[in-house]
Order: structure tokens, then sequence, then C-alpha cells
């Protein structure tokens, strides 16, 4: 038996790694992107939306972009602008944007596209995988933190109009440790 030496595995190629995404905060303080060249980077994967020459992102995504590191965001002077200097303005504009940013945090790290509800009282559109953009959204979330109350029949209004709808009703609860709990909502008739 004959022992051949082999030359060590070489690392595959490095990949070009995509610079952050620039952002900037508006005068209305939303977060937007004005270069026209990542307006499709960002839409193929399903955020923001594009508003005549910019790009605009909702709050729990550019969150989530920032977060995540594929964001760099700066304010109107040409200021870094922090993960926690954003999540604290939208809080301030908008009470419950930290609940939104970690029940969409959830569902993109599991590669769900997550976009913003539609009315019905709903807090997001949630996109079955791979299904983004040639299908409707499948499920529509309900965002909920653990301890606070909702009113059933609300509840039950939404969701009888999302089954006619044909999307399923998902109440999303983050309890105190942070984990995000799905409960999925049906309509039932009880008989006597």
């Amino acid at each position: 038996m004959e022992i051949q030496e082999h030359e060590p595995a070489k690392d595959p190629p490095p990949q070009p790694v995509r610079d952050p995404i620039p952002g900037k905060l508006d005068k209305g303080g939303a977060v937007v992107v004005d270069e026209s060249d990542r307006f499709g980077e960002l839409e193929e994967v399903g955020y923001g939306e594009r508003q005549g020459k910019s790009f605009k992102l909702k709050d729990f995504e550019a969150l989530y972009l920032l977060y995540s590191g594929k964001m760099a965001l700066k304010d109107g002077k040409g200021k870094d602008v922090t993960f926690e200097e954003l999540a604290k303005a939208s809080q301030s504009k908008v009470r419950d944007s930290w609940t939104k940013f970690i029940i969409y945090r959830d569902l993109r790290s599991r590669g769900y596209v997550v976009k913003d509800g539609f009315g019905f009282g709903t807090d997001l559109r949630v996109y079955e995988r791979g299904d983004f953009p040639a299908k409707a959204a499948k499920f529509v979330i309900f965002a909920l933190d653990e301890g606070t109350e909702k009113s059933l029949g609300d509840l039950r209004d939404s969701v009888k109009q999302i089954v006619r709808m044909g999307k399923e009703a998902i109440v999303a609860v983050i309890e105190r440790r942070g984990e995000v709990i799905y409960y999925k909502v049906t309509k039932a008739t009880f008989r006597k």
C-alpha cells in the first residue's frame, strides 16, 4: 500500500461583500435610500417601497437592516445613527414599534418575507417562503406583548375578514424573555 501526499484543501475564494446599504433619515424622521442602484436589491427580498427617486423603509425594516449590519444610517447632518438611536426614535413615534421589530426579526431569521399590515388591526403580512413577489401574503400577523389586552370582539371580526380573503390569521406573542410564540387563529362555531 502506497501513501500519497495530497495538497491541503484550499479555502474557497472570498466572495465579494457588498457595502452596507447607505440609508439616511429624512426631515420627517423616515429612513430612505437614495442610491437607485440598490433599489432592486431591496425590492427583490421584500424591503420597503419606491417613492419617487427614493426608496422608503418602514422603521422595523430599517432597524432589522441596521441590526444585521446590512445598512449604514446617517442623519441629515451626515452623523452615523446607531441601532439604539433609531430604536428610541421609532418608539417615540409609534408605541408598538419595538414589538413589531422583534417579530419581524424573528420571521426574517426564519426565511420569511414580511411586509407591513394592510388594515383589519393587523400588524404584518407574511409570505410563504419563495412566494414573494409572485403570490400574495399567506399569513396575517397580530402582534402582542405578553400581558397586553386585546378585545376578543375586534380580533374575531378581523379574523372573519382575513379568512374570507383566503389568508391565515396568526397571533404573535412576545414573552417577557423576548421569545416569540405564534398562535394560529381560526373561526369556530359551537352548536347546541
